[in-house]
Formats: C-alpha cells, sequence, structure tokens
C-alpha cells in the first residue's frame, strides 16, 4: 500500500465516522511555549483547555511534525525520524476509550489487514479499564503490557493538556530483535499508533516524568498519532523508513551521488550516513517550505543543525559535490503534490540550500582540520575522552557543531566531554546575557581597546548631517585591533577621529566610504564605517598612499556620490514602510532593513504573500507620495515627546532620552538617526523588484532607488524591445502576438507528446516480441538508443502490464548517451512472489558503470557514468535475471 492509499484509507475511514477534516497546521506553531509542531494535537490545545470551542467534536488530520529529541537515533534505528506525517483522529467530549480502541483495532486489522496476532499493546501501568478494553475486543493477556510514566503517559513535553495512553505495536519479526514485547525491545515491537486519553493538566517539570499533575481538563478528549513512515515500512515490507516510498527517491539520489548502493540496516556508518542524509533532507526542505531559515538559535538552529548532518553525512560517503539542493529538490519532487507548499517554495529551497552548504563548506573544512588534529593529539595518550574545551572552541570559534564533533569522536573510538562542553556553553549564554555575547579572545581584547579609546579621547563627534568633509585630529591607528605609532602603504588600519562626517552602520543604513589625507599627500581609502563600541565611530581602510600616525591633522571626506544614494534608499525607506502600513494594515511594521546605495531591502511583519497587484498599489502610492515633493524635517525631543507625537522607531535603531525624528510630509513619522534627502523629490524614483518570505509572518521587499531604479527600467525597456523584434511585434501589440505564439508551441508540444506516446507504445509491443524463456519465466532485455532515460520507466512498466500476471517476468532495459549509462529493470507479481527484488537484478550491473542501485519491490533503476561499459552491465543484469528466475 503506498503512502498516498494510507493516508486516504486513514482519512476515509474518520470521516465516514464523523470526523470533519481538518489540513495540517504549520510546523512553526502558534503557541509560544512549542518552538516546533510536535503533533497532531497541537493546533487543538485551546480546545482541549476549554479556552476555545472546536468547530466540530470529531476530527481527523494529518499533521506535520518536527521533533529533534531523537536525532542521534536517526539511521542507528529503522524507525526514528525527525519529520514525520502523523495521521490523528480527535475527540472533544464526545467518544472516549472504548470507540478510540475499537475504531484502531478496525482500521488496523480489517482495513490496512494488519495480521492480529502480531499486533502488541502498551498500556498505562495502572489502566486496568483500557485493560479490560482491549482484552474484550481479543486481545491476550500476554500481548498487554503495562509500562510506567516515561512510555504511556504522553504531554507536550512543557505544560499543557496529558494523559495516559496506549499503544499498538506490531512484531516485525525475529530478524530485528529478541522476543518479548514492546518492554524488551522497540526496534522489534514497533510502535506505530499511540492512542492518548486526554484528562489531565500537567504543569512544569522536568523530563518526561518529573512533573506535576495540576488537575482535570474541562472535559475527557481523545488524541491520537498513527505514524505514516512506520506503518509505511510496515504495509510496503521494508525494513527502513528511508526504504518507503516517501523516502526512497531521496535515498535514491544519495546513492547516484555517492555512487554506491545503500547497504541496507546493518549498523555500518555508510548505513547510518545514507539514512541521515535522507531523511533529514525531507525535515530541512518542509521547515524551510513553511518560512523556518537557517540561523543560531531556535527554529533557524534546528534547520541550520540538519542541514550540516546531512552535509557531514554526505561528506563521510565520498559526496564531494554539492549535496542539500539534490535531495531537497527531490522531495519537492515526490512529495510535493501532497504538500503543495514544497512547490511553492520549491526556488527558496534551492537557493537557501545552496547558501548554506557553501558557507558550511568553510567551517567543515576549517574546523574539520581542526578536530582531526585534537583527535589525532588524544590518539597518542591514555585518555579515550576529547575534552570539552577543545569542543567548545570549535562551537565557539569556527561555527562548528557539537553533534558533528560528537559524531567524529565515535567514529575513531572516543567520546566528548559533553558535561564541561556544557558547563562553557552555559557560561557563554550568561555572558551573553550581561552584552559580552560569548566572544572569543581576539573579540574581547578589540573591545577592550575600543572603551580605553573611548576613555581617553571621548565620543565621535558625528559631523555627518551638515556635511560630509571635515578637518579634525587623527587621535589612533589600530592594526589587527592594536594601536600602532605608524602604518604604511598597503596596511588595512582602523582609525579614529576627533570628527567624523562618516556614517557608522545603524539602524539597517550602511557605513559612509571615503578617504582621510594629509597635507603632505598621504591618503587612506575609507571603505567602511562601523561603531567599535556605542559612542566610538572606527574607519576601515587602506592606506594608498604615505604613512599615517597619531596627531596628525586630517582631511576626512566622505564619498559624496554614494551618500547621496545612500539617503534617497533611506528616505525611500520610510515612505514605503508608510505605504504598506497603508495598505496592509497597522500590523505591517517594520522588522529589518538594509538601506544601500540605490537599493533597500525591507522586512516587515505580514501573514502571507503581497501578491503583485497590492504591490503595484504599493508602489504607485511610494512614487506618487514622493513627487508630491514633500519636505524631509528632521527634529529633537524627548523620548516621551516623540512617542507623544506618533513617532515610531525602525528596526535596530538606537536611541538615548534625546531622540532624532524625522518628517516625511504628514504620511511619515520615524525615529531614525540615518542619513535623508532634503526634499521627497530627491529620493525617487522607487521600483519595487520583490517580494518573499523570509520566515513565519516575516515577508521582505526588496527595491531600487534613484539612478538604480532608472537604470533597471531601461533594461526592461530593452527587453522587451528585443522580445517584439525576434517575436515580430510592436510594444503596444507585443503581449497578443506573445500569447498566441505561446498557445501554438503549446499546442505543437502536446501533439508531440501524443505522437511519442504513441511511439512508446509501439516500443513496447516490440520489446514485448524479444520474450524468451529463462528457467520458468520470461526474460526481456535489450539496449535502446531511441528511449531516454526517463522513458526506460514508464516502457519497462508498459511491458509488464503486457505480460500475464501468472507468469515470473523480468525486464530490463538500457540506454546510454550524454555520459551517462542507465538501466532500469521491472519484475512481475510472480516474481515478486517467489522473493526476487528488482534492486537485486541491478545492483552488480550498477557497479560495473561506476554507480549504484535503487529502487523498491518491482522497479528499480541504476546509474552510472561508464557509458562504454552499458553492454557488460546489460549482460550483468541478464545473468541476475536469470538466477532469479530459475528459482524453484
Amino acid at each position: 500500500m503506498r503512502s498516498s492509499d494510507i493516508r486516504r484509507t486513514f482519512l476515509d475511514y474518520f470521516t465516514d465516522r464523523g470526523h470533519t477534516r481538518t489540513p495540517s497546521s504549520p510546523l512553526i506553531p502558534d503557541d509560544p511555549g512549542l518552538l516546533l509542531t510536535i503533533a497532531g494535537m497541537n493546533q487543538f490545545k485551546p480546545y482541549y483547555l476549554g479556552e476555545r470551542q472546536p468547530p466540530q467534536p470529531r476530527l481527523t488530520s494529518v499533521q506535520k511534525c518536527v521533533r529533534t529529541s531523537d536525532i542521534d537515533n536517526v539511521g542507528r534505528t529503522t524507525r526514528h525520524a525527525t519529520f514525520f506525517e502523523m495521521l490523528g483522529n480527535f475527540s472533544f467530549d464526545d467518544y472516549f476509550k472504548a470507540d478510540t480502541i475499537a475504531y484502531a483495532w478496525e482500521l488496523f486489522t480489517r482495513h490496512y489487514q494488519l495480521d492480529p496476532d502480531r499486533i502488541w499493546i502498551t498500556v498505562f501501568s495502572d489502566d486496568d479499564e483500557s485493560v479490560r478494553l482491549w482484552r474484550r475486543i481479543g486481545v491476550p493477556e500476554s500481548r498487554i503490557q503495562r509500562l510506567g510514566m516515561r512510555d504511556n503517559y504522553w504531554s507536550m513535553g512543557v505544560p499543557g493538556p496529558s494523559g495516559p495512553s496506549s499503544e499498538l505495536c506490531y512484531d516485525r519479526g525475529p530478524k530485528f530483535g529478541p522476543e518479548g514485547g514492546p518492554a524488551v525491545n522497540d526496534e522489534r515491537y514497533v510502535e506505530l499508533w499511540n492512542l492518548v486519553f486526554m484528562q489531565h493538566l500537567r504543569g512544569e517539570g522536568d523530563g518526561k516524568e518529573d512533573f506535576p499533575i495540576l488537575g482535570d481538563l474541562p472535559t475527557r478528549n481523545i488524541d491520537t498519532g498513527l505514524g505514516l513512515d512506520r506503518l509505511a515500512a510496515i504495509l510496503q515490507g521494508v525494513d527502513t523508513i528511508c526504504e518507503t516510498d516517501l523516502l526512497a527517491p531521496t535515498l535514491d539520489v544519495a546513492q547516484e551521488l555517492a555512487g554506491r548502493q545503500f547497504p541496507g540496516h546493518d549498523g555500518s556508518p555508510e548505513s547510518v550516513s545514507f539514512q541521515v542524509v535522507t531523511e533529514h533532507a525531507r525535515s530541512a526542505a518542509f521547515l524551510l517550505a513553511d518560512g523556518v531559515l537557517p540561523g543560531n538559535e531556535g527554529r533557524g538552529y534546528v534547520l541550520r543543525r540538519l542541514l550540516r548532518r546531512v552535509v557531514r553525512h554526505a561528506r563521510t560517503l565520498g559526496i564531494e559535490t554539492p549535496v542539500l539542493a539534490a535531495v531537497t529538490g527531490s522531495v519537492v519532487e515526490n512529495l510535493g503534490g501532497t504538500w503543495p507548499e514544497l512547490v511553492a517554495g520549491r526556488a527558496l529551497i534551492e537557493a537557501v540550500t545552496t547558501h548554506e552548504e557553501e558557507s558550511f563548506g568553510g567551517t567543515l573544512r576549517q574546523g574539520g582540520r581542526l578536530l582531526d588534529a585534537a583527535i589525532g593529539r588524544v590518539r597518542g595518550t591514555d585518555t579515550t575522552r576529547l575534552s570539552g574545551e577543545t569542543a567548545f572552541e570549535l562551537h565557539d570559534t569556527y561555527g562548528f557543531p557539537i553533534d558533528l564533533t560528537i559524531d567524529a569522536a565515535r567514529a575513531a573510538g572516543l567520546t566528548v566531554d559533553e558535561e564541561r562542553y556544557a558547563v562553557l556553553l552555559d557560561e557563554q549564554r550568561r555572558r551573553a546575557r550581561g552584552g559580552g555575547r560569548g566572544r572569543t579572545a581576539d573579540q574581547e581584547r578589540r573591545l577592550d581597546t575600543y572603551r580605553r579609546l573611548l576613555t581617553r579621547h571621548g565620543r565621535t563627534d558625528f559631523a555627518g548631517y551638515t556635511g560630509t568633509l571635515v578637518e579634525t585630529e587623527l587621535l589612533a591607528v589600530l592594526r589587527d585591533g592594536r594601536p600602532v605609532e605608524t602604518a604604511g602603504v598597503g596596511d588595512r588600519v582602523e582609525l579614529v577621529l576627533g570628527r567624523s562626517p562618516f556614517y557608522a552602520e545603524s539602524g539597517g543604513q550602511v557605513g559612509d566610504h571615503g578617504s582621510v589625507r594629509t597635507a603632505d599627500g598621504t591618503i587612506v581609502e575609507i571603505t567602511d564605517t562601523r561603531y567599535g563600541v556605542d559612542g566610538l565611530h572606527v574607519h576601515e581602510g587602506l592606506v594608498r598612499d604615505g604613512e599615517v600616525r597619531p596627531g596628525l591633522r586630517v582631511e576626512a571626506g566622505v564619498d559624496g556620490e554614494r551618500r547621496a544614494a545612500v539617503a534617497r534608499s533611506h528616505s525611500a525607506t520610510h515612505v514605503l514602510h508608510a505605504m504598506l502600513r497603508r495598505v496592509l494594515g497597522g500590523h505591517a511594521r517594520q522588522q529589518g532593513s538594509l538601506v544601500a546605495p540605490g537599493r533597500l531591502r525591507f522586512d516587515f511583519a505580514h501573514f502571507s504573500p503581497v501578491d503583485e497587484s497590492a504591490l503595484d498599489v504599493i508602489g504607485t502610492l511610494v512614487n506618487d507620495y514622493l513627487l508630491d515633493d514633500p519636505e524631509v524635517r528632521v527634529w529633537q525631543a524627548s523620548r516621551a515627546e516623540a512617542e507623544a507625537a506618533g513617532a515610531t522607531a525602525f528596526f535596530g535603531d538606537r536611541y538615548g532620552e534625546q531622540v532624532r525624528i524625522v518628517d516625511i510630509g504628514d504620511a511619515s513619522r520615524e525615529l531614525c538617526g540615518g542619513t535623508h534627502v532634503g526634499h521627497g523629490t530627491q529620493a525617487g524614483p522607487v521600483r519595487i523588484v520583490g517580494e518573499s518570505s523570509v520566515g513565519a509572518g516575516l515577508r521582505r521587499i526588496e527595491a531600487l532607488t534613484g539612478r538604480d531604479a532608472l537604470r533597471y527600467a531601461d533594461t526592461e525597456r530593452r527587453l522587451l524591445a528585443e522580445v517584439g523584434r525576434l517575436v515580430g511585434a510592436r510594444p503596444d501589440n507585443l503581449l497578443v502576438t506573445l500569447a498566441r505564439r505561446l498557445d501554438a508551441l503549446a499546442e505543437a508540444e502536446e501533439a508531440l507528446r501524443r505522437h511519442r506516446r504513441h511511439e512508446l507504445d509501439t516500443i513496447a509491443g516490440s520489446l514485448l516480441g524479444l520474450r524468451r524463456a529463462v528457467g520458468t519465466g520470461w526474460l526481456v532485455s535489450a539496449l535502446r538508443d531511441d528511449l531516454t532515460g526517463p522513458e526506460l520507466r514508464s516502457v519497462v512498466l508498459d511491458v509488464l502490464a503486457r505480460c500475464p500476471v501468472d507468469e515470473p517476468t523480468v525486464v530490463v532495459l538500457a540506454v546510454a548517451g550524454e555520459g551517462k549509462a542507465q538501466l532500469v529493470a521491472g519484475l512481475s507479481s510472480a516474481s515478486l512472489n517467489r522473493g526476487g527484488r528488482a534492486r537485486d537484478v541491478l545492483v552488480e550491473a550498477g557497479r560495473v558503470i561506476g554507480g549504484g542501485a535503487g529502487g523498491t519491490g518491482n522497479l528499480a533503476s541504476a546509474g552510472g557514468r561508464h557509458t562504454h561499459r552499458i553492454h557488460e552491465a546489460l549482460t550483468q543484469a541478464e545473468s541476475a535475471a536469470g538466477e532469479l528466475l530459475t528459482r524453484p
């Protein structure tokens, strides 16, 4: 039974019994107590607590979930996953234990046709009622086990609804472990369905057992969770969840990239790595599709950790080429039909994973070398433990994740002093809360230098609001963060000035560029300006000519053209903010920005994409407002006065008791320390060029301003003219002509597809005529140069469909071209009944062409780069097929 059939069967069963289907909620829950959605009941928490009335007393859903509590078990067991689909049925003050147990038993035994003699039951230790109900339904006492709170009492891990549970487990046989039931071995007796009798409210506590029960919920309710992966593995007859149709296509991609075959669940590092790459790719794709972006804390860290584990384990498989975009892309292809948000987020998923892998590549190279060296040093001693200090340095200084350190140490036969690491990490977090942000020794040294300079010289006198050129004293010269007496040509330096016209990066506005010059011809090119510490401007630059030293009189000049371009972008940002709130509502407040020469990036709170029509309205309002030439007025006030006047604060700016307020006409009043134009017409035009999601409830608009916006319009005009020339149409008739051409092209392509389908049908018929008797069955094999790789699968299936179902038949087709050799093998039902697997036919053939084989059940494929050995590979596949067909 394919996963789509499993979902449909579950939902149909419960909708037929009065349940209303509810869509999955996002992975980012509407619950401040939860980082991610971990269960089907999360979205129904207010109903369980009695805070809101459910729309119906009976609901059912397929819920996306992410749990990382068992991340280290992925690949080490056959069943653990970080992402999974949870099939659930829910009752709110309606049916309770008796009906829930009856539903579960009937669905398992009659609809999924699981062997009732292999179903084991666990119940909470003192739940006598559930034991009686299971006995009454026909489960013998010997297959009912009572377990404690850790195993059979469910909660979200945080204060909220909770209750005792009863689990349905399935005996997969002695291959998976010793007998004795779930209490003895939960790998053999795998938990499939958890029935939670939600009746209590748990309080704050530590862990799964140490928490108080505060009392009963307002009503008795039902919450169940059936893991789709695990049930699919049982029903599809595979050992691991990675071999189900939910993940097998991604496993195939991993095998192809690695150039080797997944060895099955044999406990080897290779087996673990294949499963980690496959499983984590799915989790990452779904998290990205739901708006989570990689970061260093919270949900972002969960995602970054998953992505980095994929890369790390891919490297252990010998995959040196980029892997993330390929494996997450296969998830989109495989599951996008069921979960359309994957398809909608395809571009974002590809872009983020590509960037994250490129970024992590440097971390892996540097951190990996240091880790290998540390492991080498430990091996030369009597200890088998890597120190917590080493693990922390790798994490803190080089961004090397602790779980990868643990993985590498384990592979080398070592452990990591995780307790010491945790102590050091906690100390760093305390420093961060106190403002230290867990800085490195070098960062602390630099900060100490900046503090001493601020104490000695006072705050930098910023003169950039009224001009771009000042004469001042050069107070300090730093090289590598240390004060020096002199610096010469080619030196990278930091300068501290008494007065400065250079704006230091803050509030989203980039730092100024320019130059610092002396009367004798010394020139320092300033490439950035930032705050060393609050109040002290640090000017980063390169000595182009002469020699600089403290005490010189200098002329400091800002790049005026660049400053003007930044000012246009900053004033445009204020007006854009005002118009977004006018069109979308007051919730569309700024959450972050980048104000740069000729362009801006604006992040704001909003809960859905801004469609093209709304963007057009916003862009028109911004430009119309600026064309009316509103005056830009700057004034000072106390913070309280500014708030009373309705001024809003820009994200990330620094404010004291006295604040600077920027009015642009009567529509925009912002607290802002940045530089602006004098009148609205100086800011425009503004051209919105993009709108996207950057997280849950967070959107981003990108726009061009001034000359950059005009250049963009010129480029569009030239492109439009060129398209018109290519299709032979005037600009005013271009759309009609282009639509007509595209319609004609679509018709032609459809005609070609119909013709090709007819050709493939003819090819399948001709191949059937090549069927030859082998052993007690039939073999069809051929090397075809008239088929593409993707067409092999459909033709193999077509040939099989034309063969008698009761006759053992193997079909093997091969093609070689464009630098790649490919084979596809298919088995009839009669061949499968003999214990054959299509993948077995291609294992050795895949090696011959320098690749691997993958697939489940009756269809498998193999690919490699050794096109010159395709004949040899086909012969090898024919031999393997012959062995299968000669089995008794």
